[in-house]
């Protein structure tokens, strides 16, 4: 029987009830069966809290046991809402667990989430910021697909580098692109690898509408203190999005990174299930220098 239970709540299905009936009346569930014209099957699935208690049971119940059905309907209610509660408490017990990992005070300084006292309001301001009813949604990987990371949704690094692709995909949605071609990406890259031995926030705005005629979002995030994360790369709402942590004055380390997060889309790495592992990244590496310094290889 599906007894669901916490420090609280505890929901016991209308079959108990039902069970005492038959027990009382020294009642077979065959035989039960055969009077509610029902299955033996759905009358065992009923009684172990397995399917609904529907109103037409309800009236059925009425008629075999003299119990009236508003009875059995409120049973039922009650079973489903104790669920709902325990549910809930539960799934507020995970969110406030992963509340505490996240970076929640860095986040703030950057104005992507207000100011919070308490970890309940923390938490509901991370559920609107990351637009899902509950923060343990983050471990489903078509909401949380990053192409350049192994991500642990339940590791405080991991949360963070979430957060931050979050805010690119913010970003990206002011970005009007083109549907995202491969091969336009790959005619742009000479274009593009000539702008970036430029620093300046012009070139980055040239670099970011060549890559918008080829379907992707190029953004900037900030870098995170004591951090190695310098991009990320997924595909989300129609396009393919890259956030670069680097900043286009340290031009050498911005153009490498620029090149490896383009390398991770050519290399087809948006499309591996569970991220990149350390292989992809070398490859990754090995393509961006190749690209930025051809004579050398």
């Amino acid at each position: 029987m599906k007894i669901y239970r916490d420090e609280i709540y505890i929901a016991v299905p209308p079959g108990a009830d039902i069970k005492e009936q038959l027990q009382y009346r020294h009642m077979t569930q065959k035989e039960f069966a055969v009077r509610m014209d029902m299955s033996e099957k759905h009358i065992s699935k009923l009684i172990n809290g397995e399917v609904q208690l529907t109103h037409d049971v309800a009236l059925r119940l009425e008629t075999v046991l003299g119990v009236p059905a508003h009875y059995w309907n409120g049973l039922e209610a009650l079973y489903r809402e104790k669920i709902e509660r325990i549910l809930a408490r539960a799934a507020k017990k995970t969110d406030l667990a992963l509340v505490r990992k996240f970076p929640y005070a860095e986040i703030v300084d950057f104005g992507w989430v207000p100011p919070a006292e308490t970890t309940e309001d923390k938490a509901g301001h991370l559920h609107r910021y990351f637009e899902m009813v509950s923060l343990s949604l983050l471990a489903d990987k078509q909401l949380s697909h990053i192409a350049c990371h192994r991500l642990n949704p339940s590791r405080k690094d991991d949360l963070a580098i979430l957060a931050w692709a979050q805010q690119a995909r913010i970003l990206a949605r002011d970005i009007e692109t083109k549907t995202f071609k491969s091969n336009k990406l790959e005619a742009k890259l000479p274009e593009i690898r000539k702008l970036s031995t430029d620093a300046s926030s012009a070139t980055v705005t040239k670099i970011r509408n060549l890559l918008a005629g080829c379907g992707v979002a190029l953004v900037m995030l900030p870098r995170r203190e004591q951090s190695s994360l310098r991009g990320i790369t997924f595909s989300a709402e129609g396009k393919v999005i890259i956030g670069l942590c680097e900043e286009p004055s340290a031009r050498e380390s911005f153009r490498f990174s620029l090149f490896h997060e383009i390398a991770h889309i050519l290399l087809g790495h948006l499309e591996l299930p569970n991220g990149t592992t350390a292989k992809e990244e070398k490859e990754s590496d090995n393509w961006a220098n190749k690209m930025l310094c051809p004579s050398v290889n």
